[in-house]
């Protein structure tokens, strides 16, 4: 059987990755097409995947002509959401897409997904198209995507959305300017799919007022399952983060840029852990929008001696690897934490959400300041071990992770082979 994966970022490659390697596994081939940076050329799991007997991985740009390329991307930045909020590029964006209306945007959007479908598929009315969690603020804009599952369609292909991400939160007003409890239209876009995947059923509820039950499917989470913890051990590159003679390792993850979090205090948490003796702290940025966040331009968090930003080229899983306590403002990248039973402080009380994390497991919540320097305390004086009640961690490892069992990546394989089917 044979599939197309489209994967746009940081994050789809880190979920849909698992996924590619057990449709390999199970005898299957594929096509991977980067539809985002052509730096993800470069990424430890895409040179994986274009090492696997069955796959073929390409960039988009290397399947156009350079014309036909650069007239797509243009196309995509003149509709998507993050162009249109840079004043002069949005109100550019905005007259452009005014004047070059949507029937004269089909004609490239058609002969670039035809293209794709073709070398792909050829005249073969078998197969699956699946691109990760495609939103309405997605920085490859809808009106293609949907284009392309149309056409898929057409020619009887199936058509499924995988998961990019997992969700950190167990509430929903977590933005800056959301003020009312109702469907957040970003996910209706799922409609277009036959089937969309979710991990668990926390993640289920963002979508549920737009898909009927027949096209949700809730299987586990292929990121945080065992089988791919197992393998991706294996392939991580060398880490550049070096174990120095502190008692005490901390790393704090921080959220994307848009998400509200209130800074002053995240600024005092960071001094008064560094004011403890043999303590170190390396704070990790988010992956995409690190650099919009004012705490890792704080000059006076870069003069303290033991606290450090994380460079690029350490990735999330090097430094969990390093730290012996995560601080955690909500990011679902500490869940493989918690499966390795390594303590993960939910700093609920530094964001305006409530963390999935503190939800299952309240030993794990940090309510104030006192708080925080109580564990830490704690930590140095009797150490990391029986940190969590682990009945708490063995539910959340049930329904956050490996719902309803264990065999997470075999589940999301024969989803695939029955929307073929």
């Amino acid at each position: 059987m044979k599939a197309l994966f489209f994967l746009r970022h940081y994050n789809d490659i880190d979920h849909v990755t698992p996924v590619v390697y057990k449709w390999i596994e199970s005898g299957h081939q594929c096509d991977v097409v980067l539809i985002g940076s052509t730096q993800f050329r470069r990424d430890f799991r895409v040179q994986y995947l274009s090492h696997l007997s069955g796959v073929r991985v390409a960039h988009v740009c290397e399947l156009f002509s350079w014309v036909k390329y650069v007239k797509w991307r243009l196309q995509m930045l003149m509709l998507t959401r993050n162009v249109r909020r840079i004043p002069i590029l949005g109100h550019l964006a905005e007259k452009l897409a005014d004047r070059f209306d949507e029937s004269q945007r089909m004609p490239l959007w058609r002969d670039t997904a035809e293209s794709l479908l073709n070398r792909c598929f050829g005249d073969s009315g078998k197969g699956v198209v699946a691109f990760d969690w495609i939103e309405r603020n997605s920085v490859i804009c809808v009106e293609w995507v949907e284009v392309v599952v149309e056409m898929a369609k057409n020619r009887g292909l199936g058509t499924v959305s995988l998961p990019h991400g997992d969700s950190p939160h167990a509430s929903q007003l977590i933005r800056r300017g959301e003020r009312r409890v109702e469907p957040d239209v970003t996910f209706s876009a799922a409609k277009i799919f036959d089937r969309l995947v979710v991990p668990n059923e926390m993640c289920a509820t963002r979508f549920r007022p737009f898909l009927d039950d027949s096209k949700l499917a809730v299987l586990g989470s292929p990121r945080y399952c065992e089988e791919w913890l197992k393998i991706l051990a294996g392939l991580m590159p060398p880490s550049p983060l070096v174990r120095s003679n502190s008692r005490l390792k901390i790393v704090m993850f921080l959220r994307k840029a848009n998400f509200t979090t209130f800074w002053e205090e995240v600024s005092e948490v960071v001094h008064m852990i560094a004011g403890f003796p043999d303590v170190e702290l390396i704070i990790k940025p988010h992956t995409r929008s690190g650099w919009k966040q004012s705490l890792t331009k704080d000059s006076a968090i870069k003069q303290l001696p033991n606290v450090s930003v994380a460079s690029d080229d350490a990735h999330s899983v090097h430094l969990m690897n390093w730290s012996d306590v995560i601080i955690d403002l909500a990011t679902s990248v500490v869940f493989e934490a918690v499966r390795a039973k390594k303590p993960v402080l939910a700093a609920d009380y530094l964001i305006a959400a409530r963390s999935a994390v503190a939800f299952y497991m309240p030993e794990t919540e940090l309510r104030c300041r006192d708080d925080v320097y109580e564990k830490i305390n704690h930590f140095l004086a009797q150490g990391c071990d029986d940190f969590y009640v682990e009945e708490h961690r063995q539910r959340f490892i049930r329904e956050m992770l490996d719902f309803p069992d264990a065999h997470v990546l075999s589940r999301y394989v024969g989803l695939l082979e029955q929307a073929i089917r």
